[in-house]
């Protein structure tokens, strides 16, 4: 949530930030805002609204300018408003903050600096920081103590990111929300994430909670909490502008779509053959002591579709929510193993349970995107789905690589041959099939009215009956629920009617089953469509079909996701909402 983005060098300051913002706008915010050292001194703008915006409010009002900041907000702390939004500044404009995450401790630190005088403008936790820093600079301390002093006085979780009239740097700090520094030769850059700077530079330093920065036109320093110097490495990331960009789709969520058979050939490459790298503690995990998965959201449906695959090897396999894990976790024993599954590495609601596994004595491994990211770092080891980029909200090819990552470590957990591999293998070709003869559009039309959505499906099809009822939802704001499809006459079937479309989803293991299921909705009149095998028994009962190519049944639920995401895509596209930015929703959730 909330996207930070700065630079220092560039001398067109005020451009660069707003490209930052605007390839940051898929993490999700309400307002916007950019504060730019010029010639006129310390030149601050922010808008409540799009970016779009704010560019137009500072059209020709701000000199190009040598270093600034700027930030998308996601309201916690009042509502979205001009004064709200960030970055804020003290009482007598000479500092400017952006901030992420939350203070806890903003109500005591306000409630002290009222009582020396410092007048508020907002609602805001983040307005305590440049009054804190006012403070110490009052008092004699340059600005980078100052900063540090300030740090030092905030609990909570937070990216900080300053800028001081009259100081040729932007200074820094992080802890639990994330911030990555991008170097290049004359210039430096300062951002939530990758995009915001990729198309000025490839080489990055991921920062780590404690670390204090400061930054010059291609140089800077990184200390730690106790003002010692620490190194950390500077790494490139194998991602492209252009992987970063719409390249002539409507949406990046269509884009990202017809990116998968790529990613899982990427998530694929030299691991079916060698086996997929896990670590040793982990082949050596005791018989009888679960693997216990914890993710969150699409996530948390990957790390169910890994369950069953572990379960069907014989391997103890749990999935908890992390945010019920983080607060109330289950007893650990000897040998017990924690996988994180997180996109970004940085989802705090996972964090928070990896942390809480590792101080009970578990060992823990990131399945993530992100080379550097917090869990990466955080875990005792991580295994790295490749996908690349993800801008879309709704996330797409992730939910992809994830579920083949973690089929690839199931394999090579049991140690048997399954014959999943080979099928493995052709999977991007037969998901390039699903998109390119799909009739997901039709279908869209045909129950765009509906009044509610159900997904059913048994097995590892129950996780995709999940996701698509996720995605349906994201992105389309229409009710849509998932059950495994046993369940439905346990409760569900009460909600059956004419005007609810049964998106039965079946993947060859539960074809007799799943038949049932399908007659007793028809029963009540529900329309059903079979997302299956053309050929398949179930297909032959349903009113429609959105069909997928004959595959491993393990691995048919993947093509049978990419048919429900294509379904969500284009009902949403009907319905005319805003598919990449749907409403109250963000791309990193790094707040608990």
């Amino acid at each position: 949530m909330c996207g930070i983005t700065g630079c220092v060098g560039t001398g067109e300051a005020v451009s660069c930030l707003l490209d930052g913002l605007s390839n940051l706008e898929y993490r999700g915010y309400d307002s916007a805002g950019l504060a730019v050292l010029d010639g006129d001194g310390l030149s601050v703008c922010k808008r409540e609204g799009e970016v779009s915006e704010l560019e137009a409010a500072v059209d020709g009002e701000f000199a190009g300018g040598s270093l600034g900041v700027g930030h998308t907000r996601w309201s916690t702390h009042g509502p979205p408003t001009d004064a709200n939004a960030h970055p804020h500044t003290g009482c007598d404009g000479r500092v400017a903050v952006v901030h992420n995450g939350i203070i806890d401790n903003h109500e005591r630190l306000r409630e002290r600096l009222q009582r020396r005088g410092h007048e508020f403008r907002s609602d805001t936790d983040t307005e305590v920081v440049p009054h804190l820093v006012e403070e110490f600079l009052a008092g004699g301390a340059d600005a980078g103590t100052a900063f540090r002093r300030a740090v030092d006085e905030l609990s909570g979780s937070y990216a900080i990111v300053m800028v001081v009239d009259g100081v040729e740097r932007l200074f820094a700090t992080r802890s639990g929300s994330p911030l990555v520094l991008g170097v290049d030769d004359d210039a430096c850059y300062l951002a939530s994430d990758v995009p915001a700077f990729l198309e000025h530079t490839d080489r990055v330093v991921y920062l780590e909670d404690g670390d204090v920065l400061s930054v010059e036109a291609g140089e800077y320093t990184i200390t730690d909490g106790d003002g010692y110097h620490v190194d950390r490495p500077v790494r490139t990331v194998d991602w492209t502008p252009e992987d970063a960009q719409k390249e002539g789709y409507d949406h990046y969520m269509l884009k990202e779509i017809h990116e998968q058979p790529m990613a899982l050939r990427r998530a694929l490459r030299g691991r079916i053959d060698a086996g997929i790298e896990v670590p040793a503690w982990l082949l050596d995990h005791p018989d009888g002591v679960p693997v216990r998965f914890v993710a969150c959201g699409t996530s948390y449906h990957a790390a169910l579709y890994a369950v069953e695959l572990l379960q069907k090897r014989g391997i103890s396999a749990q999935a908890s929510l992390a945010s019920e894990f983080a607060t109330s976790p289950p007893p650990l024993v000897d040998g017990s193993v924690v996988v994180g599954v997180t996109q970004s590495g940085e989802t705090a609601d996972t964090l928070g349970a990896l942390r809480r596994a590792s101080e009970a004595g578990a060992r823990t491994l990131a399945v993530t995107n992100v080379v550097g990211s917090t869990a990466a770092r955080e875990c005792d080891d991580a295994i790295f789905i490749r996908a690349g980029p993800e801008i879309g909200v709704a996330a797409t090819k992730t939910f992809s690589s994830q579920v083949v990552t973690l089929a690839l470590l199931a394999e090579r957990l049991a140690d048997a041959d399954t014959g999943i591999l080979q099928a493995l293998s052709t999977v991007p070709d037969a998901l390039q099939y699903v998109l390119d003869h799909t009739t997901a559009p039709q279908v869209a039309r045909t129950y765009a009215d509906a009044s509610a959505y159900f997904f059913v499906g048994r097995g590892v099809a129950h996780s995709v009956s999940l996701e698509g009822a996720l995605k349906l939802k994201e992105i389309s704001y229409e009710h849509a629920e998932g059950f495994p499809a046993g369940e439905l006459k346990h409760g569900p079937l009460a909600l059956v009617t004419p005007e609810t479309p049964v998106f039965a989803i079946e993947t060859g293991d539960h074809s007799d089953r799943m038949r049932g299921t399908v007659e007793e909705v028809q029963a009540r009149g529900a329309p059903v469509v079979a997302v299956t095998h053309p050929e398949s028994a179930v297909a032959a009962a349903a009113e429609t079909v959105l069909p997928i190519p004959e595959t491993h049944p393990e691995l048919a639920g993947l093509l049978a996701n990419a048919q429900l995401q294509l379904l969500s895509y284009h009902t949403a596209r009907l319905l005319d909402r805003p598919v990449d930015k749907p409403r109250n929703l963000a791309k990193s959730v790094t707040v608990e």
